[in-house]
């Protein structure tokens, strides 16, 4: 419709201006020395436009002609940046799909057709390190410093992950502190190098930062501060001394933590501190009941067993088929030499439930009260149950005789 229009304009316009030519009665006078010219309006009026149209085609013509070598050379740029950016698109997707050998090559065409320099170095070196050559990769990251912060920390962050997967972690570590500032991902970077270095301390001074971000679950926190207070303790184990003082400042709720108060018990204990590991056994007790921290209470004889014994004969009116409990009260009467009332605690731990310890121990006994026989059977018995349990966990497989 609107094409029509314009036809129907033009055709209308056409016919008005030939009425108006018909009927115009006008003429120019050009004077020159020595010349004069006279020429009707219409005549002069064409001439005029001819001339205009002339002078314009003239000049668009000389204007193309001087800027066509810098629209050829902005042409093949164009088309180079555009060859250039595809290049780099296949590169991603091949790094993506796992494919780093192409990956690579890809991006590597990319960096040298000067596509988005610091971004292709870095895809190159991933893609490098994915294949595990660690020297390329090395000289795709001295490439791929940017121009600007942000680029330098693209390149740190990726540096620093990719020397965490070659357990290069106290190396990853100096380059984390190369970073202006500590985001999110580059604490989680911190935290995983400081477990793999061992640093306890840091680890435990992350956490709160981490879980203010919340980057990890409640559990997932709680578990990660278990094994760091788990692993300080143990570090810190190398007198009575420096161990008092780490457990002393830790908080109520580390210390309330039935694994973290096994390990202290264990450790005090391996110290020669049975009064100390005693008292962590009965506090955590009284807080919650837990068979691995009871276990740990007749490992080591304190200087009064006696109390010790009326502590576990309390903690069996509340829990009286713990076998836990009742191995524990047969391991102190047989220190006690009361050897009777030890033989029944044990046949009553084992008729709960049979365990190896219960077998073991029973057969000792049996061995002081000179049946031997009795106390050979135990210890068949004790090692059946063992063998029973390794066969379990191996799936009942055996190893081939060669």
């Amino acid at each position: 419709m609107r094409a029509l229009l314009w036809v129907l304009g033009l055709f209308g316009f056409a016919v008005g201006l030939v009425i108006w030519a018909r009927h115009d009665v006008g003429y120019v006078l050009v004077v020159l020395p020595s010349w004069r010219v006279e020429l009707s309006l219409n005549l002069a009026i064409i001439i005029a436009l001819a001339v205009i149209i002339l002078a314009y085609v003239v000049v668009r013509t000389t204007i193309v002609t001087a800027t066509m070598p810098a629209r050829v050379r902005a042409f093949q740029k164009r088309r180079s940046q555009s060859r250039a950016r595809e290049t780099f698109n296949e590169a991603l997707i091949n790094f993506f799909e796992g494919r780093f050998g192409r990956a690579e090559k890809a991006a590597s065409a990319a960096l040298k057709a000067g596509e988005s320099p610091a971004l292709s170095a870095m895809l190159a070196a991933r893609a490098a390190h994915g294949m595990r050559a660690f020297a390329t990769r090395d000289k795709y990251l001295a490439r791929s410093s940017g121009a600007d912060s942000e680029e330098d920390a693209m390149k740190l962050m990726a540096q620093a992950e990719m020397l965490l997967d070659e357990r290069r972690y106290y190396d990853a570590l100096d380059v984390l502190k190369k970073l202006p500032e500590k985001h999110t991902a580059a604490l989680r970077l911190e935290l995983r190098a400081q477990q793999m270095a061992m640093n306890w301390e840091r680890v435990l001074a992350l956490i709160p930062q981490l879980e203010k971000r919340r980057v990890f679950e409640r559990p997932i926190v709680a578990q990660l501060r278990r094994q760091a207070v788990i692993e300080s303790l143990k570090r810190k184990a190398v007198d009575d001394k420096s161990l008092r003082d780490y457990w002393d400042r830790l908080s109520a709720e580390d210390r309330q933590d039935s694994r973290v108060a096994a390990t202290a018990a264990q450790s005090f204990i391996a110290l020669g501190g049975c009064e100390d590991a005693h008292r962590i056994v009965e506090e955590g007790l009284e807080r919650q009941w837990d068979a691995s921290l009871l276990a740990i209470y007749s490992e080591c004889l304190g200087t009064d067993v006696r109390q010790q014994l009326e502590r576990a004969e309390m903690w069996l009116q509340k829990h009286p088929r713990d076998a836990v409990l009742l191995l524990t009260l047969g391991r102190l009467c047989a220190r006690q030499g009361l050897w009777g009332k030890a033989r029944s605690y044990l046949e009553a731990s084992l008729s709960i439930e049979p365990t190896h310890s219960a077998h073991l121990e029973l057969g000792r006994l049996l061995e002081r009260e000179g049946k031997s026989a009795e106390a050979a059977v135990e210890y068949q018995k004790a090692l059946a149950v063992t063998l029973e349990q390794l066969k379990q966990h191996g799936g009942g497989r055996r190893r081939p005789v060669v």
